[in-house]
């Protein structure tokens, strides 16, 4: 008997120490904003206040001057996913991309708000920041989403629209009119978020996971980590009530290019057709072998189709 009682022991105290180490393991703290800033700030003076927040904001190209182009990234994202292109449109255009509140360099919002007219509020804030009258917006999942509801409701400040595998109708889990059901166990992240569990989440978003570097990696887990953002990462979540895009997208009086990945897992291609049947004034370009993110997939390849519609 007494043997037995010393092996339940052991294999209690080999639980235990498993617990532990999978917990050491997992555990992944906040990076110091400092820190952060000191890798991923180009000039502190992109650091600016917007309708009450802080926002990480890069106005760049074309001598800051002439036909302006804003890129709006997706949930969980940052601006620096759009450098590829930013590279290229720099040339012809004025580029400007921000980091969301509560999204990599950019503070939570102060406000606590992470709804779309939210969104919109901050967008035409920078807009009128920089004195940009118009501008061709380029938005990505969410910020597609946040993209053609901004065109249908400030349309004389909206010269094209592109929208990158545009979020908005109705899946599941996501349905019109309340916020969608975010799984409890999502709130573990705010303590545990291990760049192997990362990596999973962002392969999904590849067509060809292999072109997710290990930069493009360390990266996404860096600027994760600032301080407050995966809070406000669920808040964001919490706060989407997605509503019935069509009588949105029937006022958008703007030219529209659809570009979507043919290997889209997140939002598939499928898709394209509810917005084609609606928008008044809209084409549609498809690539193949690319996911959700073509513009961080494959740039070079991608930025072709939106060249030749925005020239």
């Amino acid at each position: 008997m007494r043997g037995v009682k010393m092996w339940l022991w052991i294999v209690a105290t080999l639980v235990m120490i498993a617990i532990i180490a999978a917990a050491t393991w997992a555990w992944t703290p906040d990076r110091s904003r400092a820190e952060l800033e000191a890798k991923y700030l180009s000039d502190p003076a992109d650091m600016i206040e917007i309708a009450g927040t802080r926002l990480h904001l890069r106005d760049s190209g074309a001598a800051k001057s002439g036909r302006t182009v804003i890129l709006l990234h997706g949930l969980g994202s940052h601006l620096q996913t759009w450098d590829g292109w930013a590279n290229i449109l720099d040339d012809e255009f004025r580029v400007v991309c921000f980091d969301f509140p509560g999204a990599a360099l950019s503070p939570p919002d102060s406000t606590g708000r992470y709804d779309d007219e939210r969104a919109s509020e901050l967008l035409l804030g920078i807009m009128d920041h920089l004195g940009v009258e118009n501008a061709s917006i380029i938005g990505n999942s969410v910020g597609g989403r946040i993209a053609w509801k901004f065109a249908s409701q400030h349309g004389e400040r909206v010269e094209k629209l592109v929208l990158i595998s545009p979020d908005g109708y109705a899946s599941p889990g996501f349905a019109y009119g309340k916020p969608p059901e975010v799984p409890f166990i999502m709130s573990a992240m705010k303590y545990a978020l291990p760049k192997s569990m990362l990596r999973t989440n962002l392969e999904i978003a590849y067509g060809d996971e292999t072109r997710l570097s290990d930069a493009t990696m360390d990266r996404y887990h860096d600027l994760m980590l600032a301080p407050g953002n995966r809070q406000a990462l669920l808040d964001r979540m919490k706060q989407t009530v997605l509503q019935n895009p069509e009588p949105f997208l029937k006022k958008i009086t703007a030219p529209v290019l659809l570009l979507w990945g043919e290997e889209d897992r997140m939002i598939p291609v499928t898709n394209a057709q509810d917005y084609l049947a609606v928008l008044p004034d809209a084409r549609l370009v498809t690539l193949p072998d690319l996911g959700h993110v073509p513009f961080e997939e494959a740039p070079t390849e991608s930025i072709k189709p939106v060249l030749d519609f925005l020239q």
